[in-house]
């Protein structure tokens, strides 16, 4: 029998220098269990193996498992700092905190290189001509802004595509969304006007915008342009009402606001998102940490990884502000100034508003702690199976599933049924008649039915879902795809639902919009049971709705859609012919003969029935 090695802690030390660097614990088969930074590297390797009994049960557990011990020697503190978090980042030690980001923020990008700049959500590098805005913790908070900004400056979001090849204005332009720049409903001199309006009211100069707006409003009602003049005072008030809402100070500035708190063996980060004074929302981070975690510890770990993540261009901010102090406040303020090219302070013994803004922050943790914790495991994890799946960037929170129902054509229902986490929303549930399409053409009602829906969603500023399933196969995605690049809400996925080839349960296939391709789960698959479960919701929701129509179409008599044939026409008619059958049997002068009806309408009668 082979006797394992026993690390030999007292001659490594002995063999360290006293420079700052990066030190990585290493077990018996070859994996990094732990990761740590030191401004000396022998006194900080050293206290491993000193004072035992005085460690923690993580400590010790963790020196237990040590085979062999690598350092790297850096020049700086900050450097081992920025290479601690790499590592980390990178290798994803067991004994280490460590929190997944993502990949990259959405911003709000305002285009520079066009006569009529384009507003829009972006994500990804930041190459394009113009300005970017940002970041903001979430797409849905990124595209709420987008559509605030065209309610009040009615800038164009299309692709540059879609401008160029207009001949008529699109949907944005009668929500008033858009002042149709594509066929010259404006000029270039006033749009330009609304993009530098548009671009101060996204760098939080709100008081300005409307100093500039009172000035042409005041010269429009001066020349009697009472339309022009309500035009402005109209946006004048939406600015006010923004203002309202969303500051959340008077002072202007760059702030985030960091708050964690943890429970078992849970913890939850939340960060506030603060820029030129306007709330931008927040974002909650639920890391994995160790038995071991302090809420300070939680802090030390975070704010490096948050802010110094190489994959991720971060904006870093010129305040943060902490719910706990961390151990290396100085040392993380001069690494977070000198990659943000500008002083970066950290604070937390905080008076005033900056205190209350802190104790936001901690309530929103726990509250989301709280619901992380008590969510539905189950349900939970197949939305996040069917986030991988789809590769979507940010959490599925809300699904809208879509179907139609009728028979031969006749009397046509579509459902739209709403999902989350939690389950179904049944009180978002609608349902839509459908008319004025050939009977029978699922993909005009499918239109219709999305058309109708996110037309009002966007009128109304409702939100949108995060994922559209669509109860059909690539032709019904097709066509829905062209309503809503119409809308300009192409970049929400659209996913269709195709039965397979004997219709049976579980040979269903994924037709993904985006991709142009086609999924095939295992019938087995959580996801495709999740799947299923919605989209039979949206059926049985269609064909109840659809089965009411018929009902309530087939119980009216066919008298009263003859026009000129009022209830007192109609009782003269079947008390003399004696019921519906002897009306449709009668001739035209026949039915001419009754009381109240004359040739005329009794030709129109006559018509009706053959």
């Amino acid at each position: 029998m082979i006797k394992e090695e026993i690390f030999d802690s007292k001659s490594f030390v002995r063999t360290l220098t006293g420079k700052p660097g990066v030190y990585r614990m290493i077990d018996k088969h070859g994996e990094v269990i732990y990761v740590g930074k030191a401004r000396n590297l022998k006194k900080r390797v050293a206290s491993y193996f000193t004072r035992s009994r005085q460690h923690s049960p993580k400590t010790r557990a963790l020196v237990n498992a040590i085979a062999s011990i690598e350092v790297t020697v850096t020049h700086t503190e900050n450097e081992a700092l920025i290479l601690e978090n790499n590592l980390i980042k990178d290798l994803r030690p067991r004994y280490n905190v460590w929190f997944r980001d993502d990949k990259s923020y959405p911003f709000i990008y305002l285009s520079s290189d066009q006569a009529f700049p384009r507003l829009s959500y972006y994500r990804g590098a930041r190459r394009g001509k113009g300005q970017y805005f940002g970041p903001y913790p979430s797409a849905g908070a990124a595209r709420k802004t987008v559509h605030l900004i065209q309610k009040l400056f009615q800038l164009r979001s299309c692709t540059d595509s879609f401008f160029s090849n207009r001949t008529r204005p699109c949907l944005q332009f009668q929500i008033k969304r858009c002042s149709a720049p594509c066929v010259d409903q404006i000029n270039e001199t006033d749009y330009r006007r609304d993009v530098e309006h548009a671009k101060m009211f996204l760098e939080g100069k709100n008081e300005e915008v409307i100093e500039a707006l009172i000035r042409p409003m005041q010269e429009a009602a001066d020349k009697l342009d009472y339309e022009r003049a309500a035009q402005y005072r109209d946006q004048i008030s939406n600015l006010r009402k923004v203002q309202e809402h969303q500051y959340i100070a008077a002072d202007k500035g760059d702030i985030d606001i960091i708050a964690c708190k943890m429970e078992a063996d849970s913890a939850c980060v939340q960060v506030l998102f603060i820029r030129g004074g306007l709330n931008l929302g927040s974002k909650a981070f639920f890391p994995r940490i160790t038995a071991e975690t302090t809420e300070i510890g939680l802090l030390n770990a975070f704010i490096p990884q948050f802010y110094l993540d190489r994959t991720v261009n971060r904006v870093i901010p010129q305040e943060i502000l902490l719910s706990q102090a961390p151990d290396d406040l100085e040392l993380l303020e001069s690494v977070l100034s000198e990659k943000g090219g500008r002083k970066v302070s950290l604070k937390y013994r905080l008076r005033g508003e900056r205190a209350k803004w802190v104790k936001m922050a901690s309530e929103n943790a726990e509250v989301n702690l709280k619901q992380h914790l008590a969510r539905n495991l189950s349900l939970q994890s197949r939305f996040e199976e069917l986030q991988a799946l789809l590769k979507l960037e940010e959490p599925i929170e809300r699904i809208e599933c879509f179907d139609v129902s009728h028979t031969q054509g006749e009397a046509t229902v579509a459902s739209c049924v709403v999902f989350g986490p939690e389950g179904s929303q049944s009180s978002d549930y609608r349902r839509f008649n459908i008319d004025g399409i050939t009977a029978g053409d699922d993909y005009a009602a499918m239109e219709q039915v999305l058309l109708r829906r996110y037309t009002r969603i966007k009128k109304e500023e409702g939100r949108l879902p995060d994922l559209i399933l669509i109860d059909g196969g690539k032709g019904q995605i097709s066509s829905s795809r062209k309503v809503m690049d119409e809308l300009q809400a192409g970049d929400i996925p659209l996913v269709g639902i195709a039965k397979g080839p004997s219709r049976k349960p579980g040979l269903e296939s994924l037709v993904l919009a985006r991709e142009n391709r086609t999924i095939r789960l295992d019938s087995r698959s959580p996801v495709l049971h999740l799947i299923q479960t919605i989209r039979d919701e949206a059926h049985r929701f269609a064909i109840t709705g659809h089965r009411l129509r018929r009902r309530k179409a087939r119980n009216r008599s066919s008298l009263e859609a003859i026009e000129g044939v009022g209830e007192k026409r109609r009782q003269n008619l079947i008390r003399h012919f004696g019921g519906l059958q002897g009306i449709i049997r009668a001739g035209v002068e026949d039915l001419a003969n009754v009381p109240g009806i004359n040739k005329n309408l009794a030709q129109k009668i006559y018509d009706t029935f053959h």
